[in-house]
């Protein structure tokens, strides 16, 4: 069984390529800049050679490709944009026109000249990542899924703040089916309002294999517990700490018992620390978070969290997870002791394992080989030159 997963962040896109037959630590794995620092490059490299352009495709990650275009039009340049494309920027239309940007409609795009230069965004690219595993003599063409992680806020109306609307739909996932992998969905189960894992469906519309496409937050905490110091916790905290976003899950016997989502650039150690103890006693509140303009928190078992037992307290992944780190201009110690996990012995590739996981749980016929390979620490014991 072969399966192709990929994490799509705001630095770098992590990609694992799993085959039953070979342990963990053995499948092809690469860590490659983000879609979004590629149109960021090349938004870049149009603003120096002076040329206006024009982006379609479908609605992608924002960040640096959205920093890019706003500098491209300081410089006076023109921005053009199909209406999908310009969702990157923001779902309501007339705001995308605000920031002075031109939408145009697909038959409008093909009329503009030449000189125009033509850039078509998408976060997921099977085409390009085929070709570098081919380039390693590795093909693509035999998959049983592709499983996708990229971070949704959804559709929010004109009316409700997208920190709000992402939290209601988090409050309700849970609510309806308290796992990790409630974040994850075939093609064809994707909400209407998770407008960009849709648009990650739409870019793979002319691939076969089947398609799992998951929320990348839970999907890295969900790799976490697959470390074996952390999946012989029955309780625990795990906190994600993303280029853009730091997300934190209590886990327990019974599924998720709470967690806050706040900005990265928001938090230090102290507020971090703050957070984490109040979501350990199950005291954190939703309302603190989000005026301190978090997303929020919830909580579903107000039992606190005993701390201060075993070797750690919580556990913290992700790629800005030296925040959490003392040293240079943080001096005081840390009042959390905490433990940085690397699942089957690499850290980039958490998320990776997380929708590995979860594919398992929304394709339950692939599920036996999946749950051999991420739960038996043993491992398949098949060396690498006797795969096929």
């Amino acid at each position: 069984m072969k399966i192709l997963t990929v994490d799509i962040g705001t630095g770098t896109q992590d990609i694992y390529l799993y085959n039953s037959n070979q342990d963990m630590e053995n499948n092809f794995k690469l860590v490659v800049s983000s879609p979004t620092m590629i149109f960021h490059r090349q938004i870049k490299k149009a603003t120096e050679d002076y040329e206006p352009i024009l982006l379609t495709g479908v609605t992608m990650g924002g960040g640096p490709s959205t920093w890019a275009t706003e500098a491209h039009l300081r410089a006076g340049l023109s921005v053009y944009a199909t209406p999908d494309a310009a969702r990157t920027f923001n779902d309501d239309l007339a705001a995308v026109k605000k920031m002075g940007i031109e939408v145009v409609s697909e038959d409008e795009a093909k009329l503009l000249p030449e000189t125009v230069r033509r850039l078509s965004l998408r976060d997921f690219d099977f085409a390009t990542i085929a070709h570098i595993f081919q380039t390693f003599g590795i093909t693509l063409d035999h998959l049983d899924a592709i499983a996708v992680g990229v971070f949704d806020h959804g559709n929010a109306p004109t009316n409700i703040s997208d920190r709000q609307f992402r939290f209601d739909y988090l409050d309700n996932r849970i609510r309806k089916l308290n796992r990790l992998s409630a974040f994850a969905y075939l093609r064809e189960d994707v909400p209407a309002i998770m407008t960009r894992l849709q648009s990650v469906v739409d870019s793979a519309q002319n691939i076969d294999f089947p398609l799992v496409v998951m929320d990348t937050a839970p999907a890295a905490v969900l790799g976490a517990t697959l470390d074996l110091k952390v999946a012989e916790r029955e309780r625990v905290i795990i906190s994600n700490i993303g280029n853009f976003h730091t997300l934190a899950f209590r886990m327990g016997n019974n599924g998720i018992e709470g967690l806050f989502e706040h900005h990265t650039g928001l938090l230090d150690v102290d507020k971090l620390e703050s957070l984490l103890l109040a979501l350990a006693e199950g005291k954190i509140c939703r309302a603190d978070v989000f005026n301190d303009q978090g997303h929020g928190a919830l909580m579903y078992d107000q039992t606190s969290l005993p701390l201060g037992i075993g070797e750690y307290d919580v556990v913290i992944t992700g790629p800005r997870r030296k925040l959490f780190r003392t040293g240079g201009p943080y001096k005081k110690p840390l009042s959390l002791r905490p433990y940085y996990p690397a699942p089957f012995g690499d850290m980039m590739i958490t998320g990776c394992f997380g929708l590995l996981a979860a594919t398992a749980d929304v394709m339950p016929e692939l599920a036996g080989p999946i749950r051999a390979s991420l739960y038996d620490p043993g491992g398949s014991g098949v060396a690498p030159w006797d795969v096929d």
